[in-house]
């Protein structure tokens, strides 16, 4: 029996003031009951797409039917009251409110028309989540729960507002196997309640897990849209990126050589006064990819912090070449040989308003100084273009502003620029996130190929696929602590090393300085 459509997108055209064509002639459909995923390579035109039905953007041309009626989304007040839900990839909480407060922000419950009745938000919260068995206590704080319960308590704000549809954006990027079991039971369960979610994701295998159909982008429009049981994460990621790519990581094993990095005892503590690095040693040696997993906000970006000059410990020693640093600043790090691939790209990673060249040789410059004042920009330029080519960098000008270029592409600019010659340390901190296949694989390999080279790579990442697959050993974090090691990443599987994550399972400290 064919299911009514309750969700239908025709001809939608965007273009952006700087005359970027994000949606082309975009049409879509969603059945009513449906887990429907969108896919595409970043800057395919799926977040534009999701902004228009969600109000933040609005088209040039194009019709969007709700219902089998056309309706206009002005913004997202009018998405949220026409049933259109949507949970951001980066949580829009409040860390110091509870559950419910968060639940009923911005439509809280009033007592006299002028206080807030706590105990009708709290009603109301924790019968929205019993409705949907999330079985969350709604009286904690946002700031002591899971990233799990976090995300929980975004879809709950998205039901007690009315929402019939629901767009994830990302939903399972930092959750462990676990939480991400536990979420797919609720998703299905809200299915089974006549809710219709569009599932954005770059996970293949969950995509095949949980979804009913699929709809593929590229190139700000739609390529096809099948049912998930008549596909393959192969042929899906082909579609996706218009040629033939490897899903898996290539890789010899590992010859390690010395120690180059080294800690001992990190501590730091944050401006909320808690210790996000509680007594940290490590050992990073040559010709080894040593991972970092754990679950966001155990200290894996305090650490990476630390390794790069970006904040001072307040106690311990971190050891390169068998030097103490006694300074901690970016620049008497890259000293040392050590590049560093940021998290946020955007903040951390690139001058947005820059072109694509100044980009990539902002740590640079004196490499293309002659007679120690002018720079050489013509060997700039050819070592740019050079750069393009080899990291598949599709721009129209290394002139252009590097802001221009999709996510995959300016995450390849950042790749260009710290995955030099001269690099002998590298911390990668989640250096896929976000970004599609064709680009995943591409930095994928680089790193493999750096590690061939003798070089040492950290790689802190929240995608446990990526840490199986691309790391040869691995450290767990939790609560600011290596909580296990694994010397050989390969015998690890995705469940095992959730439990290590999320603090159920523990190795001795005997057993990690051991091994370590």
């Amino acid at each position: 029996m064919n299911k009514k459509v309750i969700l239908k997108v025709e001809n939608i055209w965007k273009v952006y003031p700087n005359g970027i064509v994000a949606n082309k002639n975009i049409n879509f459909e969603v059945h009513e009951g449906e887990i429907h995923a969108l896919i595409g390579e970043n800057g395919a035109g799926k977040s534009t797409l999701m902004k228009i039905l969600f109000g933040i953007e609005n088209p040039e041309e194009g019709k969007i039917i709700l219902n089998g009626e056309e309706v206009k989304i002005e913004n997202s007040k009018k998405a949220i009251s026409l049933g259109i839900g949507m949970v951001h990839q980066h949580f829009m909480l409040v860390d110091s409110l509870t559950i419910a407060e968060n639940i009923v922000l911005g439509n809280e419950p009033k007592k006299f028309g002028m206080f807030m009745n706590k105990e009708e938000m709290q009603k109301r919260a924790a019968e929205c989540s019993e409705k949907y068995n999330f079985n969350i206590n709604v009286n904690e704080k946002i700031e002591n729960v899971s990233v799990g319960v976090k995300q929980k308590t975004e879809i709950l704000k998205a039901l007690v507002r009315g929402a019939k549809i629901l767009i994830l954006d990302e939903p399972t990027a930092v959750l462990t196997p676990q939480e991400t079991k536990e979420l797919f039971v609720e998703l299905n369960t809200l299915k089974k309640q006549g809710h219709t979610i569009i599932f954005i994701s770059h996970k293949l295998n969950e995509i095949m897990e949980i979804c009913d159909r699929v709809t593929i982008m590229r190139h700000g429009t739609t390529v096809e849209t099948s049912f998930v049981k008549d596909t393959s994460p192969q042929d899906i990621s082909n579609k996706m990126v218009g040629r033939e790519i490897v899903l898996t990581v290539e890789k010899k094993p590992a010859r390690r050589g010395d120690v180059c990095l080294e800690t001992e005892n990190l501590v730091y503590v944050n401006n909320i006064g808690k210790k996000s690095l509680d007594g940290v040693s490590i050992k990073l040696r040559k010709g080894e990819i040593l991972s970092v997993a754990g679950v966001e906000g155990n200290g894996q970006s305090e650490l990476a912090g630390i390794l790069t000059g970006m904040i001072k410990p307040l106690s311990g020693k971190v050891i390169i070449n068998e030097k103490l640093i006694e300074e901690y600043e970016p620049s008497v790090f890259r000293s040392n040989k050590l590049s560093y691939i940021p998290e946020d790209r955007m903040t951390n990673g690139c001058a947005a308003k820059l072109s694509i060249l100044d980009n990539m040789f902002a740590d640079k410059i004196d490499q293309f100084l002659y007679n120690y004042i002018f720079l050489d920009r013509k060997k700039m330029r050819e070592k740019a273009e050079h750069n393009v080519e080899d990291f598949n960098i599709l721009c129209g000008s290394i002139q252009h502003q590097v802001q221009m270029l999709s996510g995959g592409n300016i995450q390849k600019v950042v790749a260009s620029r710290e995955l030099t010659e001269e690099a002998e340390i590298i911390i990668a901190e989640q250096p896929t996130r976000g970004i599609d296949a064709g680009a995943s694989e591409l930095i994928r390999k680089k790193i493999v190929e750096f590690r061939d080279r003798g070089a040492a790579i950290l790689l802190v990442s929240a995608d446990l696929n990526e840490v199986l697959e691309l790391s040869d050993s691995t450290i767990v974090m939790h609560n600011g602590k290596v909580n296990a090691y694994f010397q050989d990443t390969s015998k690890l599987t995705e469940e095992e090393l959730g439990y290590y994550m999320l603090g159920v399972k523990k190795q001795t400290e005997e057993e990690v300085k051991g091994i370590l």
